[in-house]
């Protein structure tokens, strides 16, 4: 749950969300070839439904030796093996649905007409989500062509499909949302995802890990993350992911690249984690993957790093399983060298926070960041991508053996070349705004992306003895957590300290995060919302909490204030320093519930700040948004890796190819990583 989400609606922003300028780049084709530096890089590749599908540069390549580019190429190759578990994870049914829709694809020679473009759309939004849920909101996509038709592209391609998937496309009533998180409804019963099998309920999962989970445990397992959990004769079971076991001939050719790596990894400290890895995914034992965690946050030399595993558990509406996902990244020196003055003060800003003593650190430890670039990503973080990680997630891992923090460099570029001023125009209230965000707004973005992570989510401790946060706060944890990051990083964006540390120029800085901060959490992250309901994901709650707590804690000094203008609505942030305080003492009582697991009061900040939609507000958003034409969710295409060997079959050096277009690459990927039937 350490995740930075990228969103394309608030201007200027890339915490959380990115900056919504006008996409008006100029493209030309490309060639597909390293060449294709020296002119005009065409960042845009596709765009469909409300998905604008981009392309990312890996910049310095060859200035790596040919044992990192061969590391690297072993570890995305890694990556893409496992990449059929996505999809099994998310639905049930959604690997025989992707395999028919691409075989029509590759098949159909049929008429292309509005049906079928209108199904090539469809089958877009399942490559981009994995699956036939939304990525972002989990609702299940509808297709816009009817049965019948769909029925005859079955027939002209001879490809075949089962009723129960079927049903699972065109009814929409049928496992309608892969997370749920309306309690009301059952999370698990309410929820589409393969986490669980028939049968199981809430109470079940609680009863068993109550039993299971030992809170006074200064070192707990993380239960659950990598299985199934069905009944098998009335009984509880839990089917491990491993080697042998479910998702075997994917974990096999995971583990075979990955063993591959430790024969060309930089030093031994990377190559222990490496082994350790590859012994958890033969044995699935937790045990291990605690002590690869350990081991990877440990091995910081090397230019190359990675993140692989099953890790982040959004996409469990009871958190405990965690989907499988890859990032495989270099170090960005330059902008390493600027930003990592943060985890060098990490314990000043663990000091300095408006949190109760008794909630820090005593020792803040082993904190490492760095601004990478992606080399290439697969599973949970691709084509929908994080623009910043934090691992590991086990609470008492971090406290005891550090962290590690990333900012995606060359994903934040992508997404700055691709965009534009409009939103930002349309939202804000006055000119000065507007030239405030212009001239600090970009690097407001990565300090405050730099301090959710290297300091957000490796501050404060929870007391002994009331268990993880999974246990004690349930499906509200998440936002907690994400809120609690934000809130660290808006505490101290206005302070002189990242002055004097030289990280920005004034805090003006901080004004122009605050701006975009309050628009985005207030009014234009709506625009991703369906009109009518409630906010379920969790950062979109996260946002709007912290916004919303502090317009209505700050009303009574008119701290933000709402205006109207033209008949639009406008919110202006009168005083700067008060609004700081008022995030002060939000985080203060989000780090309290953390630390001493309070439910009752999680939840209330949740489900009274985080999920309700003024309605009015958000037909005014739609309205506002809807000719700008510009799209709510932008995502990657990977670059390719082509290996050059010699006449011996040895490799002599790794090319980069960018690919023409997104469903070219999907359907090669299927075609070369398919290792789940």
């Amino acid at each position: 749950m350490k995740k930075i989400i990228l969103n394309t609606l608030a201007a200027g922003i890339l915490f959380s969300c990115s900056g919504n300028k006008d996409p008006q780049i100029t493209e030309q084709q490309t060639e597909n070839q390293m060449e294709q530096e020296e002119t005009t890089f065409e960042y845009k590749a596709d765009r469909f439904a409300d998905i604008q599908v981009l392309r990312y540069k890996i910049k310095d390549w060859d200035k790596l030796s040919i044992q990192q580019k061969e590391l690297a190429y072993y570890l995305v190759q890694a990556g893409l093996a496992g990449r059929d578990i996505i999809y099994d994870q998310n639905y049930k049914y959604n690997l025989e649905i992707r395999n028919a829709l691409e075989n029509i694809v590759q098949n159909y020679q049929g008429e292309k007409n509005d049906d079928w473009d209108n199904f090539m759309t469809y089958v877009k939004q399942v490559w981009f989500a994995n699956g036939i849920h939304h990525h972002y909101s989990m609702d299940k996509f509808l297709p816009k062509f009817n049965k019948e038709y769909f029925n005859s592209l079955l027939l002209a391609t001879n490809t075949t499909i089962s009723n129960e998937a079927l049903i699972a496309i065109f009814d929409p009533k049928v496992d309608a949302k892969r997370v749920n998180l309306d309690a009301s409804k059952g999370l698990i019963p309410g929820s589409a995802n393969n986490f669980y099998g028939s049968g199981i309920t809430d109470k079940m999962v609680d009863d068993y890990y109550e039993k299971v989970i030992d809170k006074n445990d200064p070192r707990p397992i993380s239960y659950g993350l990598n299985s199934k959990m069905v009944l098998n004769n009335g009984q509880i079971e839990e089917l491990p992911w491993k080697i042998g076991g479910m998702y075997g001939p994917a974990l096999e050719k995971v583990v075979y690249w990955l063993e591959k790596a430790t024969l060309v990894a930089e030093n031994d400290a990377q190559r222990k984690a490496l082994e350790i890895l590859i012994e958890y995914y033969k044995t699935g034992d937790l045990k291990l993957w605690d002590t690869y965690s350990i081991a990877w946050c440990e091995a910081t030399k090397g230019d190359i790093d990675y993140i692989n595993g099953f890790i982040e558990v959004y996409g469990d509406a009871k958190g405990y399983r965690a989907n499988y996902e890859t990032i495989v990244q270099m170090k960005d020196f330059e902008a390493t060298e600027t930003m990592g003055v943060l985890a060098h003060e990490a314990q000043w800003f663990e000091d300095n926070s408006p949190i109760m003593n008794e909630h820090k650190k005593k020792n803040v430890t082993g904190v490492t960041y760095n601004v990478v670039t992606v080399i290439g990503e697969a599973g949970d973080a691709s084509p929908s991508t994080p623009i910043g990680v934090n691992l590991p997630n086990a609470e008492w891992i971090r406290e005891e053996h550090g962290s590690k923090s990333v900012s995606l460099g060359n994903l934040i570029d992508a997404y700055n070349e691709a965009s534009g001023p409009s939103i930002l125009e349309e939202f804000t209230y006055s000119q000065e705004e507007v030239e405030r965000a212009k001239k600090y707004g970009h690097i407001g973005d990565n300090l405050h992306t730099a301090l959710h992570e290297v300091i957000g989510h490796a501050s404060g401790q929870i007391n002994p003895g009331i268990g993880t946060p999974k246990e004690t706060l349930g499906s509200y944890a998440s936002a907690l957590e994400e809120a609690r990051a934000d809130l660290v990083g808006l505490y101290y964006l206005m302070d002189q300290k990242l002055v004097d540390l030289k990280l920005m120029e004034s805090l003006e800085t901080g004004k122009a995060e605050y701006d975009n901060y309050i628009r985005n959490g207030l009014m234009t992250q709506l625009r991703r919302l369906e009109l009518g309901k409630d906010i379920e994901e969790a950062h979109m709650r996260n946002r709007q909490l912290v916004a919303a707590w502090a317009f209505e804690k700050g009303k009574t000094k008119n701290v933000i204030e709402k205006l109207v203008k033209d008949g639009k609505t406008y919110f202006k942030i009168n005083d700067y320093e008060a609004l700081r305080g008022l995030f002060g003492d939000l985080l203060r009582e989000i780090q309290r519930i953390k630390s001493e697991g309070d439910f009752k009061a999680g939840r209330d900040l949740i489900e009274n700040y985080g999920v309700k939609v003024d309605r009015k507000l958000h037909q005014e958003v739609l309205d506002r948004t809807s000719h700008l034409d510009i799209a709510p969710y932008m995502g990657f295409i990977n670059p390719e890796l082509v290996p050059v060997t010699d006449k011996d079959g040895n490799i002599t050096d790794i090319k980069i190819e960018y690919p023409k277009s997104f469903e070219e690459q999907m359907l090669r990927y299927s075609k070369n990583y398919s290792y789940l039937k």
